[in-house]
């Protein structure tokens, strides 16, 4: 588990976000004296205008501003309903500081989170028609009705025909139309299904009035203070109010929770009528993700975020939807995470995009138990196709090719490269980068990649071309713009073959509306895959839905003038699953998030392959794909609560502060199943609560391991009733090291009620670490080998060069100390030792990724401090050395860093482990002896290697 505290880079931002450990007000049940909970009761949401909340909400204002000023610094901005936390301005001593006083859960830096980037959805998804889910609700005026689906994002055009709707008035609903919302001075307020009050308000700023909320768009808000103190106003270009300037968040706003039949016509095209996946429900935005004029200054900061969070909870929205995600996977323990924690809490479901950096394997964000981690998929694409003058054919995908269009002159980018440009932007047809004279009249080839594919069209079409041959230099996903020229977007590796014909005399192409018919749903290429990295037992994403090729309503500054785009993402996908869960919150108002999360789980079906087959990567689709028409029939329900959640984190190591028992993540109340070391036998515990009364028999089928299922049969007399079962699995012939993926299933009521088992076998259990002393000396360790054949063998010993640096307490960014970690390095040990026996340092280590520091680990201050890791990855890495005082009567802290860095050759003295090829029964432990000599005074480091490349790390002082 890594620590809370991440420092930030020297040349980066010092805000800091700092949680502490009581809890804020959505789960906060009394304690303090004078003030009782504020926790609401099930089905209802935080009164946050309550006496006991405004006095808690003083109460914990009071803990910021004195915990801040205990290290010198000052609360800027305080989060009370959702997280019990504030932002500062921190120096890394400070951030130290405060991360061991007591009472603090975590501190952070405020790092900059991104969008995440049948035809019509909502017909693939079976909502709409005679028979589909809406018509069985009452109709789409019915779908969502008396739900609030809170929209964190970019903003909203609200001008859009996809929200627009009666004004709003002054006058309170009649007992006819009980959920239409109204004002009260500046207040929206609006009655909700669940019986509880949603207040809200229309904040104004930068073209943006009062008036421009109604009764589908209630409540629109912005927050912005860390962004607009990081971004100067030059290298903004956003308005400062809930207005979208850059349509990510009008798209998302559109496609949960947009008007019914809204008729679409861009560019000359008629696209029918498209709608949101709830268009009954009401929708609040809050703004706190901005564009600005470079990729850098885009984004949005986590104060802005959680700030964000913290008023949607406020206000008393039902959903929230989050397409939003950051350079790598959050830490359980992120503020942002713990702040949809208390949200789920109180009763609020949260959908969040899994990312956009797919194929690779643990590549997602959002991947928190509370949250519904969703994957994108395909719909049923819009074929075309490239003939060239030759006759070969190449299918790809067009919506913006009606008819055959050509034959045309066919150019490749790069021979059509303006003077000024080179070959890197015109292969990528960036703005300026081609010649009018070159391409006018002409189709022409555009690599995708560097900047957005329809700027690609933009710069064709300003220069004179009539069309573009969009394609892929590597294996992606087809998507289909609006762009400024009739597109088709073909794949590698029809690439090559296009641009060799396109470089011959007299070369012609024909852009054609046709193609055959590809299979859906497919898990998109670009959607992020498992497993998780900080959740090993917990199987993400949780679900695939639609999210490729999605036409929904956008901002016209950002999407050159048009009304309506088709975007693709998995911040696409996260919306349809938001109105989902608006459906069932208006069903069933009183369902935890946990029930709807579990009902939408365990009635899925798989995605497809490339091929048409059926796909079975539980690490791509997750449970698998949303299906409607079965979801409000799930005939039982795995739930959880926040006890279970902070028993979860607990299990993870996470301090939450209350002193709620830590369980195993296996062990978490979750519609699917997770062990990420399986070691010989493992059993998990599970209880369902009946939806549909009756008698539930189990399946199960795992390869590779004998598994029972105790009892096989559950008995359910009514609704509401709760049964526990247990999974026992144990390693038989599944291979070590690899996720063996199989399901659970329960068949009665009507229903079967599937759950995906992923295990991951293990060879060996073994401390990651020992440690020993002297120049000759021996550590003996146990270990438990998984397997029959159980080899070891031994690298090192190795001592790096020592280089010695000073520190003192004014150094507030430390003194730093670059290092170089080769290919094939099996461990390293980073080490600071302080020169006097009584002083002390800290130890903060960062990798640089693309050119930026990544925090890695860190130490509290010690005479010596030190940080071993087994497989590190290659690349460039950095050793902070801070400390928190220096000695009496001295200015500076002399010290000496050291990274030893063991690979298969080189080394001082000699290492042995003794058996090295030991007799072993798997499952029964084993004592193993490391003995070392020779070795000169300081320390050195050793790695003690298993099969599978599993290791420990030795460390000798």
């Amino acid at each position: 588990m890594s620590p809370s505290v991440l420092p930030s880079d020297a040349g980066g931002s010092d805000t800091y976000i700092v949680t502490l450990a009581d809890k804020p007000l959505a789960t906060y049940e009394g304690g303090v004296a004078g003030i009782a909970g504020t926790k609401p009761g099930k089905g209802r949401k935080v009164d946050v205008g309550a006496a006991d909340a405004q006095r808690y909400r003083s109460h914990l204002k009071d803990k910021h501003n004195k915990v801040a000023r205990s290290v010198g610094a000052e609360a800027l901005k305080s989060n009370s309903v959702a997280s019990n936390s504030f932002v500062a301005e921190l120096t890394r001593a400070q951030a130290v500081r405060l991360l061991i006083t007591g009472g603090v859960v975590s501190v952070v830096p405020d790092r900059l989170h991104k969008t995440t980037d049948d035809r019509n959805s909502v017909d693939f998804l079976g909502l709409s028609g005679r028979k589909g889910l809406w018509s069985t609700l009452g109709g789409t005026a019915n779908a969502g009705k008396g739900v609030v689906v809170g929209v964190i994002d970019t903003g909203v055009w609200p001008e859009s025909a996809s929200f627009t709707a009666p004004a709003l008035g002054a006058t309170a609903p009649t007992a006819a139309d009980p959920y239409r919302p109204y004002r009260q001075g500046a207040t929206t307020v609006m009655h909700k299904a669940d019986g509880g009050t949603f207040t809200g308000t229309c904040q104004t700023g930068e073209q943006f009035a009062a008036t421009l909320c109604n009764e589908k768009v209630i409540s629109a808000r912005y927050f912005g203070d860390s962004w607009m103190r990081s971004v100067p106003a030059a290298q903004r270009k956003d308005y400062v109010s809930p207005r979208d300037a850059q349509g990510h968040g009008t798209h998302t706003a559109g496609t949960a929770a947009g008007n019914a039949a809204v008729p679409v016509t861009e560019q000359g095209v008629d696209f029918g009528k498209i709608s949101g996946t709830a268009p009954g429900a009401a929708i609040a935005v809050y703004k706190a993700l901005w564009q600005g004029t470079t990729d850098q200054t885009t984004g949005g900061h986590t104060s802005d975020i959680i700030a964000a969070i913290d008023q949607a909870v406020a206000d008393g929205v039902d959903v929230i939807n989050y397409s939003v995600g950051s350079g790598s996977e959050s830490w359980p323990n992120d503020p942002t995470q713990l702040a949809f924690l208390n949200a789920a809490a109180a009763g609020i479901f949260v959908a969040a995009s899994a990312g956009n950096s797919g194929p690779d394997a643990s590549t997602m964000d959002n991947t928190a138990p509370w949250n519904m981690t969703v994957g994108a998929s395909t719909v049923a694409p819009y074929p075309a196709s490239v003939e060239l003058g030759n006759g070969a054919r190449f299918n790809g995908t067009s919506t913006t090719v009606a008819a055959a269009f050509g034959p045309k002159p066919l150019i490749a980018s790069r021979a059509a490269k303006a003077a000024t440009a080179d070959d890197a932007e015109a292969d990528n047809c960036m703005a300026g980068s081609l010649d009018p004279a070159k391409v006018a009249g002409k189709v022409v080839v555009c690599l995708r990649g560097v900047v957005m594919r329809p700027e690609k069209s933009a710069e064709v079409a300003r220069t004179g071309g009539v069309g573009m041959v969009l394609a892929n230099p590597s294996d992606q996903d087809l998507s289909g713009d609006l762009h400024s020229v009739p597109t088709v977007h073909i794949n590698s590796p029809d690439t090559q073959a296009v641009l060799d014909y396109a470089a011959t005399a007299g070369a012609q192409v024909t852009l054609l509306p046709t193609g055959p018919s590809m299979p859906y749903p497919q898990v998109a290429a670009f959607s992020s895959r498992g497993p998780s990295e900080r959740h090993p037992d917990l199987l993400k994403p949780d679900i695939a839905a639609p999210g490729v090729a999605i036409l929904a309503a956008v901002a016209p500054p950002g999407a050159h003038g048009n009304n309506f785009d088709f975007y693709s993402g998995t911040s696409m996908a996260a919306p349809h699953i938001a109105g989902l869960a608006a459906l069932y919150l208006a069903k069933y108002p009183d369902w935890s998030p946990a029930r709807v999360k579990s009902a939408m789980m365990t009635t899925t079906y798989d995605t497809k392959t490339a091929t048409g087959k059926r796909s079975s990567d539980v690490f791509a689709q997750g449970a698998g794909h949303v299906e409607p028409a079965r979801m409000l029939n799930p005939g039982l329900v795995y739930d959880t609560s926040e006890q279970d959640w902070l028993g979860y984190l607990e299990g993870l190591g996470v301090r939450t502060g209350s002193g709620v028992k830590p369980i195993q993540g296996s062990d978490l109340n979750y519609p699917s199943i997770g062990v990420g070391k399986l070691f010989g036998t493992r059993t998990v515990t599970r209880k369902v609560t009946a939806v549909t009364p009756g008698v539930y028999h189990a399946k199960v089928d795992l390869p590779g391991l004998k598994v029972k299922v105790s009892p096989s049969t559950l008995h359910f007399k009514k609704a509401g009733e709760t049964r526990e079962f247990t999974v026992t699995m144990e390693l038989k012939s599944a291979p070590a090291g690899v996720p063996t993926i199989g399901s659970l299933t329960w068949r009665g009521g009507g229903t079967a009620v599937r759950s995906p088992i992923v295990v991951t076998p293990q060879s060996v259990l073994a401390p990651a670490e020992i440690r020993g002393t002297g120049a000759a000396g021996s550590a003996s360790f146990e270990v438990t080998p998984a397997l029959k054949k159980f080899p070891i063998k031994t690298y090192g010993m190795v001592s790096g060069p020592s280089t010695p640096g000073t520190v003192n307490i004014s150094d507030i960014w430390g003194k730093d100390f670059p290092v170089t970690v080769a290919q094939g390095t099996k461990a390293v040990e980073f080490s600071a030792r302080a020169d006097h026996p009584q002083a002390e340092v800290a130890l903060i280590v960062f990798r640089v990724v693309n050119g930026s520091l990544v925090f890695h680990d860190w130490t509290v201050p010690a005479n010596e401090a030190y940080l071993t890791f087994a497989r590190p990855e290659p690349g460039q890495y950095q050793m902070t050395i801070i400390t928190l005082a220096d000695l009496p009567g001295t200015t500076e802290t002399p010290f000496k860093v050291k990274a030893n860095m063991v690979t298969g050759k080189g080394g001082v003295g000699k290492l042995a482990v003794s058996p090295a090829k030991p007799k072993v029964t798997p499952g029964t432990p084993l004592t193993l002896t490391a003995t070392w000599s020779g070795l000169p005074t300081g320390r050195h480091t050793g790695y003690i290697e298993y099969p599978n490349g599993a290791g420990t790390v030795l460390s000798v002082n």
